[in-house]
């Protein structure tokens, strides 16, 4: 079963694959060459017994002995190159598949069903690009080439060979393209039910608390229940497959056989031919035999095919990236022109945003939730690109930047923050690997962490659970803010970074960023104007749109948003 999207992901091992081949080739010739000399030897042995000394056949058994050794010699080199090639095929399509995963929007992706085709399904490939792929270039060649040997010696033989060979070799992969696109609906519930799994054991404390985890678990268990029903059928109907292919190479064989006796009998051929017929017709079905079993090893791959085109296919966030190699200069002016984003499928986003932030400004945006506050902060670190109009920082439009270079010049704090399975030390160095312990326990101290990590049982090199799951929300928040206070980036966005804290704790968080951050433009996207108390300019957002803007103290602030403090 060739299928094109998986011969044009085979494009970046094509030379390995076309190698894999080449050794498969190289190996069914000593086959053939092995089971030539051993019909010699039996038939010189056959021929007479009474008259055969060790002259006769000591020279097919020498030879025979030289080739079972080069051929244990092809056998480890094969098996050699299909690891490191199944190494390398995994290695590129996960990279691929990775690196799109990133660029596709959160909301177009599920963790579990993504996991499933990234894992499972390039685990699946391997063996259709190491195994399948290169045995199906030998079955083309190998089965034909032995044929024409056959039919040299005996005619009827190799005209027997020849339509069964073929029934061999078409027949199993008419019922694979049945089987095919079961198992295709069999990989889509899989994929399903793996993501289900995955968000519900995410939340299986929100399950509880709602009485909902033993119907959850139910439900889950009787679509497993299904799946593995579904497993087994497919199972049943891949031994159809087994048997055709099975009894096409026994009856072929066998008339291969009979066809060469006859034409013996006859007196048209001698017993040589015969015993050589045999031992052909076994070599003749070898490639097709070896290449059923590879195909049932890749089948999982095959059937995640649409895990992989839906994931390959997905339409990314943002295009490309852009030439300036160098990051925005410290406090560089951030501009937004005519910025209008809508979110795919929905008419949420923002619409004719003009606003422009000078060098080092503090700039507070306020409004209600759902405003298009967060949309911005998005735009800014280019989470995805506006439908009309220019984000620019330092006069550079942020498709111009590369993304390394974008990555040193803005940074957003997002309200839920994700911190990995590190240590403390680790995940506030995330942006600048190479900083100090001094710089490090600085950017702590200003975000009113170094106490709270501290008091943590190995201080700054505790390890952290997924997502930092033994801190609170607002211990999160906290170090989150010195991760980036850390980075030293020219533009620093704080989206709600302060929604978890308590009225005292965000007065010193605030403060502490603001004496630590004096060089950089800082936007503040806030709902409680608390968090905004420091910002010497504001504009209020409704409804995706620049409804007021204003400078003066928070008093003025707290008039024109009409918000609470």
């Amino acid at each position: 079963m060739i299928h094109r999207r998986l011969l044009q992901l085979a494009g970046a091992v094509r030379g390995a694959i076309l190698a894999l081949a080449a050794v498969g080739l190289v190996l069914s010739a000593l086959h053939v060459a092995f089971a030539v000399l051993v019909g010699l030897v039996v038939a010189a042995l056959v021929r007479d017994a009474g008259a055969v000394g060790a002259g006769d056949v000591g020279g097919p058994l020498t030879a025979l002995a030289a080739v079972a050794l080069v051929r244990a010699v092809v056998i480890w080199a094969r098996e050699s190159l299909t690891t490191r090639v199944g190494v390398s095929v995994r290695l590129r399509l996960r990279s691929r598949l990775l690196d799109q995963v990133a660029a596709v929007p959160e909301a177009g992706r599920r963790a579990g069903r993504t996991a499933a085709t990234v894992i499972d399904g390039v685990d699946g490939l391997d063996a259709y690009y190491t195994r399948y792929l290169p045995q199906l270039v030998v079955v083309l060649l190998v089965p034909a080439a032995i044929v024409v040997v056959v039919a040299a010696l005996a005619p009827a033989a190799g005209a027997a060979l020849a339509i069964a060979a073929a029934v061999a070799v078409l027949a199993p992969r008419l019922w694979d393209a049945r089987l095919l696109r079961n198992g295709r609906d069999r990989w889509d519930a899989f994929a399903r039910l793996s993501g289900d799994y995955v968000e519900a054991l995410q939340s299986i404390p929100l399950l509880r608390s709602f009485g909902a985890a033993e119907r959850v678990g139910a439900e889950l268990d009787e679509r497993a229940e299904n799946l593995r029903a579904r497993t087994m059928s497919q199972l049943r109907m891949s031994l159809v497959e087994s048997a055709l292919s099975g009894l096409a190479v026994h009856v072929g064989v066998v008339a291969a056989v009979l066809a060469a006796l006859a034409a013996v009998v006859t007196g048209s051929a001698t017993a040589t031919t015969a015993v050589l017929v045999l031992m052909l017709a076994r070599e003749c079905f070898r490639p097709v035999s070896e290449l059923g079993q590879y195909w049932h090893a890749g089948y999982q791959g095959l059937t995640a095919v649409d895990g992989l085109d839906a994931l390959l296919s997905a339409e990314p966030a943002v295009r490309g990236e852009g030439a300036r190699t160098a990051p925005a200069p410290d406090g560089a002016a951030v501009e937004l022109s005519d910025v209008t984003y809508r979110y795919p499928g929905t008419g949420t986003g923002v619409s004719g945003i003009d606003l422009r932030i000078e060098p080092g400004e503090t700039v507070a945006v306020l409004g209600p939730s759902g405003a298009g506050k967060s949309t911005l902060a998005r735009l800014l670190e280019r989470g995805a690109d506006p439908d009309q109009g220019a984000v620019r920082v330092d006069g550079t439009d942020l498709r111009d930047y590369t993304l390394s270079a974008l990555r040193r010049s803005v940074v957003v704090v997002p309200q839920d923050p994700v911190l990995f399975a590190w240590s403390v030390r680790e995940n506030l160095r995330l942006y600048r690997p190479d900083a100090d312990d001094a710089e490090v326990r600085a950017a702590a101290a200003a975000a009113d962490a170094h106490d709270l990590i501290s008091a943590l049982p190995e201080g700054y090199d505790t390890v952290l659970t997924e997502d930092g799951q033994q801190l609170s929300g607002g211990q999160r928040q906290r170090i989150a803010i010195a991760r980036a206070l850390l980075a030293r980036a020219p533009v620093l966005v704080l989206d709600e970074v302060t929604s978890a804290l308590d009225a005292d704790t965000e007065r010193r968080v605030v403060e502490g960023i603001f004496d630590h951050a004096t060089e950089r433009t800082t936007i503040v996207v806030a709902h409680r104007l608390s968090a905004a108390e420091r910002c010497t300019r504001w504009v209020r957002i409704e409804r995706g749109r620049v409804t007021a803007s204003g400078e003066g103290p928070p008093t003025k602030l707290a008039r024109a948003a009409g918000a609470p403090r």
